[in-house]
C-alpha cells in the first residue's frame, strides 16, 4: 500500500521497452538528433504552437532554470505560500539565478489568490529600489494540495502577472494529473490563458527520468540553452529522454496513466469518507488525498504497511481537527490498483482483508 509519492512508483513497461530500443546504436549526442528533433515537433502538436524545448533531470532544475530565465538584477517571484519551489527546493532559483527571492502569497488551498498576488506585486515600487525588482509570478498545477487550477483561475493570475509585466511560469510537475482532471487542452491550460512557460514533468507519471522546461512564449527565455549548459543539465545521450517521451505521448499513455492515479484517488476518497475512523480534509481534484486521522490510528496504518505521511494544515483549510488529530497526505500514482485502496479500507474499518 504504497500512498507516500508517485515518485515511488516505477516506469511504465511501455516506456521501459522503448529505453530499451532506442539503447543500440548511435545517435547524434546533445539534443540534436534525429529522434529529439522529433520529441520537440511533437510537444508542439501537443500544445498547438511552435514552442522550444529544454530537458533537465528533475522538476526542481525545470522550476530553477525557469526562473533563471526571467531573471532581473534583484529578482522577485511572486509564488504561492506553499508552493514546492518556496518550500522544498532548498533555495535551487535563488542559487540557479544569483540571488533571485520567492516571494509568498496566500491563497485557498494551495492556488494564489489574484487580489493578494496583485497587492504582493504593487509592494515593489520601481522607485523603491532596494526592496528588489519583480520578475516573475508561477503557479503550480496540480497544486500542492491537490487542487487544480480552472482555465478562469489561470487567466485571472496572468491577467494580474500582465498588468505588471511580468511573465507567468506553470509548475507542471504533475501537470498530466491536471490535464486528466480537467479534460482542457494543454494549450487552453497554458498559453491561450497566458502561460509564458511551463515545467512539464513526466517523471511522477510513470517515466524514469523525463523534465522539461517548454518555452510557449517566443519573447520569453532566450538564454535557456546558455543557463542550462551552465547547470549542467545538457544531456549528452538526450535521446534517453526522448526515447521516454515517445513512448509517453503515444496513444496518450500520458493522460492515460494520470487518468488512472486520478481515479484511483478518487476511489481512495470514497473509502476514506466511507469509513468510521477518517474523513476527508476536503475533496480531491487529482491524484493527491487528503484525510484527517486520529494520530494513533494512522501509526496502527503505517505499521500494517500502509506509507503515507503527515502534512501541514494548508492555507484556506476551514476544517477542525480533534486534539489527537493530524492531516495526511495519501498519494496515488499509475502503478495503485484498487486492491491496494480497498485493503486500506479494509483496515480503516478495523476489518482483515480477504
Amino acid at each position: 500500500m504504497f500512498f507516500a509519492s508517485d515518485n515511488w512508483a516505477g516506469v511504465h513497461p511501455d516506456i521501459s521497452a522503448n529505453l530499451s530500443r532506442h539503447a543500440a546504436g548511435i545517435a547524434t549526442a546533445y539534443g540534436d538528433g534525429e529522434l529529439d528533433r522529433a520529441i520537440y515537433r511533437r510537444f508542439s502538436e501537443i500544445f498547438e504552437k511552435e514552442v522550444a524545448v529544454f530537458f533537465v533531470a528533475t522538476g526542481t532544475a525545470a522550476n530553477a532554470l525557469s526562473m533563471a530565465a526571467c531573471n532581473r538584477i534583484g529578482g522577485v517571484a511572486f509564488c504561492h505560500s506553499e508552493a514546492h519551489m518556496n518550500v522544498d527546493e532548498f533555495g535551487a532559483a535563488g542559487f540557479h539565478t544569483g540571488g533571485a527571492r520567492m516571494s509568498p502569497v496566500p491563497g485557498p488551498l494551495g492556488r494564489i489568490n489574484p487580489q493578494a498576488l496583485d497587492r504582493a506585486i504593487t509592494r515593489y515600487s520601481q522607485d523603491l529600489v532596494p526592496a528588489g525588482q519583480p520578475m516573475a509570478v508561477t503557479i503550480t498545477q496540480a497544486t500542492e494540495v491537490g487542487t487544480v487550477y480552472t482555465v478562469e483561475d489561470v487567466k485571472a493570475i496572468a491577467e494580474v502577472s500582465r498588468r505588471h509585466g511580468l511573465p507567468l511560469h506553470m509548475d507542471g510537475a504533475r501537470f498530466a494529473n491536471a490535464i486528466a482532471a480537467t479534460n482542457i487542452s494543454p494549450a487552453e491550460m497554458t498559453w491561450k490563458s497566458g502561460v509564458d512557460i511551463i515545467s512539464f514533468g513526466g517523471t511522477k507519471n510513470g517515466c524514469w527520468m523525463a523534465d522539461a522546461v517548454v518555452v510557449l512564449n517566443p519573447d520569453v527565455g532566450h538564454e535557456l540553452r546558455l543557463l542550462r549548459q551552465r547547470a549542467g543539465q545538457t544531456f549528452s545521450k538526450a535521446r534517453f529522454i526522448s526515447a521516454q517521451f515517445e513512448a509517453y505521448f503515444t496513444d496518450e499513455l500520458w493522460l492515460r496513466m494520470a487518468r488512472h492515479a486520478n481515479g484511483m484517488a478518487a476511489r481512495l476518497a470514497e473509502t476514506i469518507e466511507d469509513a468510521p475512523a477518517g474523513r476527508l480534509a476536503w475533496l480531491p481534484q487529482a491524484n493527491e488525498v487528503f484525510a484527517i486521522l486520529d494520530r494513533a490510528k494512522a501509526e496502527k496504518l503505517q505499521a500494517a504497511g500502509a506509507k503515507f505521511y503527515e502534512w501541514g494544515v494548508p492555507d484556506g483549510f476551514d476544517g477542525h481537527l480533534g486534539d489527537n488529530e493530524a492531516i495526511y497526505r495519501f498519494v496515488a500514482s499509475f502503478e495503485t490498483t484498487a486492491e491496494e485502496v480497498d485493503h486500506l479500507g479494509h483496515l480503516l474499518a478495523g476489518k482483515r482483508s480477504g
